[in-house]
């Protein structure tokens, strides 16, 4: 995660009140594709309604990214988000040096910031590094995705950056994608 994320995520979870500009968490205004609007407290409710929904949108990533900081728990998140950009990878050179990345960063039972992954999980993905696909990550990272769909979104859902964006009848804000 880049340094200027980590401060915004750092600012959002360390605010103990509220959340009265989210637009201090985006990226500078020359690293947006598209221009920054209004996030509706509509939008904001919609990310209750799944778990993908509150991923897909670039906001609700940020939020969820800075609860699971809250809780020591964000490697999770940055693991997921790690497989997505690994998915856009091409080249056979790109998804070695990146799926070795990861792996060293996630999965290895030494690593850093190392998910909870059952055995099985583990020694498919450590297999996957000889030859690594696009693919090669889709079922670690649906194991993940699965336990913060689980235990960490409910939890995100009562939490009190939820509920203080809940509150919030406007929130600047980029949407995006993932």
């Amino acid at each position: 995660m880049s340094r200027t994320m980590k401060t915004r995520l750092g600012c959002l979870s360390n605010k103990s009140d509220s959340y009265p500009d989210f637009t201090e968490f985006l990226p500078p205004a020359q690293d947006r594709a598209t221009r920054c609007r209004k996030l509706s407290k509509d939008e904001v409710v919609l990310w209750a309604d799944s778990f993908d929904v509150l991923l897909s949108n670039k906001c609700g990533l940020a939020a969820f990214q800075a609860f699971l900081k809250t809780e020591f728990s964000d490697e999770n998140i940055e693991f997921w988000m790690a497989c997505e950009e690994y998915k856009k990878i091409k080249t056979p050179a790109k998804l070695m040096t990146k799926i070795n990345k990861i792996y060293n960063e996630f999965i290895d039972v030494k690593a850093p910031r190392e998910v909870n992954i059952d055995f099985r999980t583990r020694e498919v993905m450590r297999q996957s590094l000889a030859e690594p696909t696009p693919s090669s990550l889709n079922e670690v990272q649906a194991r993940v995705h699965s336990l913060m769909e689980k235990d960490s979104y409910p939890r995100f859902l009562h939490s009190k950056i939820y509920q203080d964006l809940l509150d919030m009848q406007y929130t600047h804000c980029h949407r995006n994608s993932v």
